[in-house]
This record gives C-alpha cells, structure tokens and sequence, in this order.
C-alpha cells in the first residue's frame, strides 16, 4: 500500500537499529520505501554471515558492497550511500561500525554536462508549444504541455514529478505544489511564482472540476503522461523553434529545463548581490536533492557559463567558488 510506513522486519543484531535509522529518515521527509529494501537485503546477508553483535565491521560492509553482476555503477552506488549513512548512524549512537568509503563504487555513467538553454531559446521553445493543435490522438496536448513545460523550467521539476502530479497535489489556493516520492524517495513542497500560479489556475478552470486522485496534466485517456511521448514532442519543438540537437544522449533534453532552471536561478540570486554558497541549501531543497554536493554543481555550471561571477567573487572573497575538476 501507497501509505504504509515501511519496516525493516530483520533477524541480525543490527535490525531494530536499523528500524530506529528508518524512523529517523522518515521524520526528515523521507519516504524511506527505498531505504527499507535496501536496508532488509542487508540484514539478511548479516543473518547469514552470523553477525553476533551490533557492530558494523569493514570485512561484511564491503564483501556486501561489491559490485554485483549485471549491477550498474549508479545501482551500486546507492547502496553504498545508504549503508554509509547507516554507518554513521550508528557511530552517533556509540556502536563499532566502518564507514564504507564513497570511492569504493564504480564510476558513475554520466558526468555532470547539460545544456543550459539561453533566455532567447526559452522564448522561442514557449511560442512553439504554445503554437501546438490539437490532433485526434492527443486532444488535450494543446492544453497541457503548455503548462507542463513551464512548469519544468518554472519551478525546475524532474519530467516524471511533473507527470505524476495529482489534483490534491496542487493547491492553487496557497500556492504550493506537494512533490511526493520525488528522486531520493524524499516529499517536498515547492511554490511557483505568481505568473505560473495564475497560469495554472487558468488551466484548472478549462479542464473543470476534476476528483482529487486525478492526474492534474492526464493523458488522452484521462491517465498519466508516459514519458517517451513528451521527449518526442520536446525533440519537435526544438525543431520547429531551430534549436539544433545533438542527437541521442546529447542535448537539449527535457531535463535540461530543470538544469536551466537552476542555472538561471543562481544567476538571478548573484545579480540581486546575493551569497550563492549561503542559498544553496534553498536551491537544494527546492530541487529535491538528498544533499547539498549534487547542487553545489550548478555553482561550478554557473560560473563557467558566466564568468564574471568568478571575476566579481573573486574581487571580494578570494577563491569562494571551488573549480570544477578536470577529467
């Protein structure tokens, strides 16, 4: 069920521990279904080991750890990070345990490379989905898509939260979109700005009163998006609007809109004179990232594509933007 809180249920020394983590990770927002399997897989390896106290030694963490057959790296890579922050879990709570090391994993498969769109293709991707008909087979895409890919540039949501959004998700009351089981299992609420609130609401009122459970942007069956349609519509647009692409596993993507996003954000924050290192814990939060490390990149991005911000900083702080590191 949606709605049951998830339990470790294992037999090592370790798993009422474990449960004690889970608690923890669920009240700081997390959902914790992910957490729990890969939790309960665990235990029941140090059931089989024989694990006799609740300590956590390096030996088990990493013959655990290693990688598996047919396991990609970004597979492996999320079980070492949540075995490491059980680790030191339990090192807060006074128990032996060996943090795995982070490196320990296989390189991840893609580098941090997207393609930030200019404010000018932004405008011109606009006018295009703007410009959509309607065709028998999808008669509601001249009314959803519209919205929907202002809403990824606009509040710099992942395709598949956008999608996913249910009628009780958006109050257009308030202002405030409630993201449930984002990436990292982790809920959030995230206010568009006024234009796209009223945007939306213009929206609700043609569609009518829907039920709760409804899919705020549904499909032609009155069900959710599949995501390969909208990745074909967003290649058309490009198209349309001459924003030349660079064919498969090149951009622009549609998640380069959330990328976008984020880089104009930081830009808008330092033009305002504001200390980017200090709001990067909003733009985390905003985006739904499970740390700080994955925003921080948008930093570097920024400063790259922009380089008097590292003029400027550098003027009044010294080296307070890190330099991205070559490969």
């Amino acid at each position: 069920m949606r709605n049951e809180t998830p339990t470790i249920g294992g037999r090592s020394p370790l798993a009422p521990l474990m449960e004690t983590f889970l608690q923890e990770m669920l009240a700081c927002g997390y959902r914790g279904t992910y957490h729990a399997g890969i939790l309960r897989r665990f235990d029941a390896f140090l059931y089989q080991q024989g694990l006799q106290q609740p300590e956590l030694p390096n030996s088990l963490s990493w013959q655990w750890l290693a990688k598996q057959p047919h396991e990609s790296a970004n597979t492996q890579l999320s079980r070492i990070s949540v075995v490491r922050q059980f680790a030191m879990f339990l090192c807060r709570m006074g128990h032996s345990a060996d943090v795995p090391d982070r490196a320990m994993g296989a390189k991840a498969t893609s580098e941090f490379a997207p393609r930030i769109l200019t404010h000018d293709e932004l405008r011109r991707l606009l006018e295009a989905v703007d410009s959509l008909k309607t065709v028998a087979h999808t008669p509601m895409r001249h009314i959803v898509m519209p919205e929907l890919f202002r809403l990824l540039y606009g509040c710099g949501l992942r395709l598949n939260e956008a999608v996913g959004l249910r009628v009780k998700d958006v109050d257009l009351v308030q202002g405030v979109l409630r993201i449930n089981d984002g990436k990292f299992h982790k809920d959030r609420l995230v206010p568009p700005a006024l234009p796209l609130v009223e945007r939306l609401q213009r929206y609700a009122e043609k569609r009518g009163h829907q039920p709760d459970d409804a899919y705020f942007f549904p499909s032609s069956r009155g069900g959710r998006w599949s995501l390969s349609p909208v990745y074909w519509m967003f290649r058309e647009l490009l198209m349309r609007c001459g924003i030349p692409h660079g064919g498969r596993g090149e951009g622009p993507r549609v998640h380069d809109l959330r990328h976008t996003f984020a880089v104009h954000t930081l830009l808008r924050w330092y033009r305002e004179g504001a200390d980017l290192q200090a709001r990067l814990p909003v733009l985390a939060a905003y985006l739904g990232h499970s740390s700080i490390e994955g925003t921080q990149g948008y930093l570097h991005l920024t400063a790259e594509l922009f380089s008097e911000i590292v003029v400027r900083s550098e003027l009044a702080f010294g080296d307070a933007i890190p330099r991205r590191r070559s490969s």
